[in-house]
């Protein structure tokens, strides 16, 4: 098992408990010093009687008494020093922990407001207040920070709805001018028409191209402002009932849930719109890359979780892992399709994680794919 390291308050807390504990053990064994030296006396007897003093006897008696005395005052100042340093050990760690509690409070407090902040609400500031010093200093370069990333997630909302309205029209105006030049009066040749059904086809592909990376970047970088109780197990009969004529052209059976919408019911909070096109993204995904006369296998759970499970061929998890990512799909030959911009399963993960929630594929055993959206589910019932 991995050691965990050391936070900074479990380290402040050591420093500062050694730093208490060294200072009392210096102040101690400074107090001792003075109070042994106040109370040495001469140990060395008078040589002879002096006239009206103490006899020789007595004169030892009272050396002996005071030596006494030293030597019971000394073991009361060490009993006393070594309880006082076993008082100051014992709360030198409550008391460094307390200061080191203390000191990155202001820290802690940045860290919750910036943990707080996210694509949503970069227009929030830590306005941390305060004389200028470190901390304020290090508040001030976050709240810029702050003001450049809103800048940039600005610029990359004017970018998406720009390029939405500018590259959608010329291929409006490519599809009317293929319909103007085949609707001409005069026979046309069919070389022209077949020519024109190619050259829809490839405006279609386009097109579905230019939408997903529309809506790919409103996930990855766009704000979630229509959020709303949304129903994940109604998103999913809807999306299968959409599809019914594409699971009826390849046979496909349907296994856990059914078109009549008996699925399991699961709440999540989120875009209507976006949860919508991740829903339709995965069921898209199983019914492409899928055989003749294959199954599918759709379950909803209470806790907002989607499982589309398809069978088929064993499959690689390391490439499997990979299809998250824009542009990476599976050859042909293991999917049983070729069509696809590679967009699909990376605009279910960019609006999972948009949601706070995750998608995991999974390569089968047995053969085919297993694909898991989870979402933070919701308690409230629209």
């Amino acid at each position: 098992m991995p050691r965990r390291p050391a936070t900074v308050r479990w380290r402040f807390t050591v420093m500062y408990a050694g730093v208490i504990l060294a200072s009392a053990v210096g102040l101690l064994v400074i107090s001792d010093l003075i109070g042994l030296s106040g109370t040495r006396v001469s140990e060395t007897a008078p040589v002879g009687n002096a006239p009206g003093g103490p006899t020789l006897a007595a004169a030892q008696e009272l050396i002996a008494q005071l030596s006494e005395a030293r030597e019971a005052q000394s073991r009361q100042t060490l009993i006393g020093s070594a309880v006082a340093l076993a008082v100051v050990a014992v709360l030198s760690p409550v008391l460094g922990h307390l200061i080191a509690g203390r000191v990155l409070l202001p820290l802690r407090t940045i860290t919750t407001a910036t943990r707080r902040i996210s694509a949503d609400n970069l227009h929030e500031r830590l306005a941390v207040p305060g004389p200028a010093d470190e901390v304020k200093d290090l508040a001030d370069t976050i709240d810029d920070l702050l003001g450049r990333l809103e800048g940039a997630f600005a610029a990359q909302r004017r970018f998406v709805a720009d390029a939405s309205h500018e590259l959608r029209t010329p291929l409006a105006t490519m599809r009317a001018s293929l319909d103007v030049a085949v609707a001409k009066p005069g026979p046309v040749p069919v070389q022209t028409l077949e020519l024109a059904d190619r050259l829809r086809t490839e405006l279609d592909q386009i097109d579905r191209l230019l939408d997903g990376f529309l809506t790919l970047a409103r996930a990855q970088h766009g704000a979630l402002v229509d959020r709303q109780e949304v129903s994940l197990g109604r998103l999913v009969s809807a999306a299968l009932d959409a599809r019914a004529a594409d699971l009826a052209a390849k046979d496909l059976t349907l296994r856990g849930g059914d078109l009549d919408g008996d699925l399991d019911d699961a709440w999540t909070r989120g875009s209507a719109t976006l949860l919508s096109r991740m829903v339709g993204n995965v069921i898209d995904n199983a019914i492409v890359h899928n055989h003749e006369h294959g199954w599918i296998r759709v379950t909803v759970t209470s806790g907002a979780t989607l499982v589309v499970e398809t069978g088929g061929r064993v499959l690689d998890q390391a490439q499997v892992a990979r299809l998250a990512e824009p542009f990476q799909r599976l050859a042909a030959d293991r999917t049983g399709s070729d069509t696809g911009s590679g967009l699909g399963l990376s605009i279910v993960t960019a609006i999972a994680t948009a949601h706070g929630g995750a998608l995991d594929l999974y390569a089968r055993p047995e053969g085919g794919l297993r694909a898991t959206v989870t979402l933070p589910p919701s308690e409230v019932r629209a």
